[in-house]
């Protein structure tokens, strides 16, 4: 027992130090937890590279529970629409990638089987750091991880064909060898063992059928019962059977475990407790993903590498260049182009997970020679230890480039000139434009994204690709001539530093901001901006107004109440912004911002006690309602916005 405790600690301490470290740094969480690895397994030996195989298996399980959540984003008719990626772009990936690595590895001597067993691991990526950092870095609605997920999907999917090819690859040779005996500490149980092919296959789609069902008619009882119970732990609990269960269904029937809860979270991903699911599962996903990437990090045999440096270095750099080179051509064929097809070349280029799943398996089966094994081993790790540095170059190296005028990113030649200029076409630009341009006023509309310029296109809304943080380009719109500047770009930092720019530069140019919430409000008007919109604040303020319509609240009360509300608030912002200035360097707010903010609460209730024109108590009696029908048209055209 104390061993197992000191084996959790020495993990869990190693996770705490390097992780924020390699955060602060830029480089991160995934980075960390390998580095970690390897600090606490080859550099220190605080843990043994069995006790790393042992806590692997176990680890692993973080993935099946990241695909999980996965599904769970996933409705079923968004899937549909992914088809002709999943099958085309995962498809080719796998197959042209297989294909070129076992014909090297057949031309380097291996018989025709091995190679074709080497082929299909080195073909897999890793499902778990790609997702991972995509959701760290932001980037999981871009183009290209949309694109490099619908890969990731299919090589999940093709894991199980080819559990089922190579036992056929079995070496007569090697079997006589006896191959290498992997023990893995636990024997698997099988549901299809002994089974003929058609009684196989029965099984398998009726695990798969079973799991569509139980999600569709039996989760949801099952769930709204624990819930009214009340007791979060039961429902954490309930959320943990399900996944191991179907996991467990999964690896009983052949299948990979991974796939099947994928499939059930695409089936829960319309359930109304899928959000539940998800804050109950994550943590459990994230602590398991972070040992598994431990465990990659800890299982490096700095030995053999030393020994075979020469080796092992080129097979990794050869398998991440091969496959990066199929990647780039696949995202020319289906339209993935600049900055995206670059992400998604570089995300995919390593080896994944499965690969150390295939190599055990290959091993057992007589396919794998015992010395070509740990070569394999240390290229997958390797290759996987290497994928966080390809992302840290994806961002120092790629977005700069497309971002800056330079090959591959130029920036658009603008021939209009308006007197408004917006930097950003996004959800809160877009409505801007469109309100100005309704009026005869000319835009010149700056946007980062070509996406959103292609998007914008299709309804005729025209705008220019280029970064509006660049002086250059700004001339080229017309900034010198231009009586407003509207800043609604998604990154506050460069909101603000784009804002202080234009004031220093351009001092007559009016600025009005989009902010972000109150601290960036301030912060935007320190700037100089000349006018500051909270992006969430009208928005909030006539829902509020329609949240006392569904109190039974007559419309003109209510419109009362949110303008006297407006009133308050608009007279507590200068104070409050006068207390921000003075917050200390350390706080965000500061204490007398607090209490400021406080007392201005309670002046808000008192003020909302009394009628906002005439002082007098409020009753519906005191005024003459409008004329029928008025307010219903009224609340009906504002609430469309």
């Amino acid at each position: 027992m104390t061993g197992l405790l000191l084996e959790v600690f020495v993990y869990l301490a190693a996770a705490v130090i390097a992780v924020p470290l390699a955060k602060r740094f830029g480089l991160g969480s995934v980075l960390g937890y390998l580095v970690a690895g390897v600090v606490i397994g080859p550099t220190l030996g605080l843990v043994g590279s069995e006790e790393s195989v042992t806590i692997q298996h176990y680890a692993e399980f973080g993935v099946v529970m990241m695909l999980f959540l996965v599904g769970l984003e996933l409705e079923p008719a968004m899937l549909w629409r992914m088809r002709s990626r999943l099958l085309g772009l995962g498809g080719l990936q796998v197959f042209v990638s297989a294909g070129i690595f076992s014909a090297i590895a057949w031309q380097f001597g291996l018989d025709w089987r091995t190679a074709v067993a080497v082929g299909l691991l080195l073909s897999l990526s890793s499902t778990a750091i790609v997702l991972q950092t995509f959701q760290e870095k932001g980037l999981n609605k871009s183009e290209g991880a949309r694109s490099a997920f619908s890969v990731l999907l299919f090589q999940d999917i093709a894991v199980i064909p080819m559990l089922a090819l190579i036992p056929l690859l079995a070496i007569p040779e090697l079997m006589d060898a006896g191959g290498i005996p992997v023990d893995d500490g636990h024997h698997d149980l099988s549901l299809v063992e002994g089974l003929s092919g058609w009684m196989h296959a029965a099984v398998v789609l009726s695990s798969i059928a079973a799991v569509v069902v139980a999600g569709h008619f039996l989760t949801r009882p099952l769930f709204s019962f624990i819930a009214s119970t009340g007791l979060r732990e039961a429902f954490t609990a309930a959320a943990l059977m399900l996944v191991i269960g179907i996991a467990l269904l999964m690896s009983l029937v052949g299948l990979s475990p991974a796939l099947g809860t994928f499939l059930a979270g695409v089936v829960l991903a319309n359930s109304e407790f899928r959000h539940e699911l998800e804050s109950d599962i994550e943590p459990f996903k994230g602590l398991l993903l972070g040992l598994f990437f431990i465990t990659v990090g800890a299982g490096v045999q700095f030995g053999l590498l030393i020994e075979q440096a020469g080796l092992v270095i080129s097979l990794t750099l050869g398998v991440i260049f091969l496959k990066a080179a199929v990647l780039f051509v696949l995202a020319l064929m289906f339209g993935v182009r600049r900055a995206d097809g670059w992400l998604f070349t570089l995300s995919l280029a390593q080896a994944g997970e499965f690969g150390f799943v295939l190599i055990s398996y290959a091993s057992q089966n007589s396919v794998l020679p015992a010395d070509l094994v740990p070569i394999l081993l240390l290229v997958v790790a390797l290759s996987m230890f290497l994928t966080p540095l390809l992302f840290i170059a994806f961002d120092h190296l790629v977005l700069p480039r497309y971002a800056s005028n330079t090959e591959g990113g130029e920036s658009d030649e603008i021939d209009d000139r308006g007197p408004v200029i917006i930097a950003g076409s996004g959800r809160f630009g877009q409505i801007v434009n469109r309100m100005l341009r309704a009026n005869q006023i000319p835009t010149v509309v700056l946007e980062r994204s070509p996406e959103q310029i292609d998007n914008m296109r299709q309804v005729n809304v025209k705008s220019y690709f280029g970064d509006a943080t660049r002086p250059d380009l700004l001339h080229a719109a017309g900034v010198e001539d231009a009586s407003l500047f509207v800043v609604a770009i998604d990154d506050r930092e460069q909101c603000l530093e784009l804002t202080k720019h234009l004031k220093h530069a351009h001092p007559k140019l009016k600025v009005l901001a989009r902010a972000y919430d109150r601290a960036h409000l301030y912060a935007l008007r320190q700037a100089g901006a000349d006018w500051v919109v909270s992006e969430t604040y009208y928005s909030a303020l006539h829902m509020g107004k329609q949240a006392l319509r569904a109190m039974d609240y007559h419309p003109f009360r209510a419109q009362n109440l949110t303008a006297a509300f407006d009133e308050a608030e608009a007279k507590g912002r200068d104070a409050l912004y006068e207390q921000w200035l003075r917050k200390d360097e350390d706080e965000s707010f500061g204490r007398g911002f607090q209490s400021l903010f406080i007392e201005l609460e309670e002046a808000l209730h008192g003020m909302m006690l009394y009628d906002r024109d005439d002082g007098h108590a409020r009753s519906e009696r005191g005024w003459t309602p409008p004329p029928k029908g008025y307010t219903d048209s009224f609340d009906d055209k504002t609430s469309e916005r």
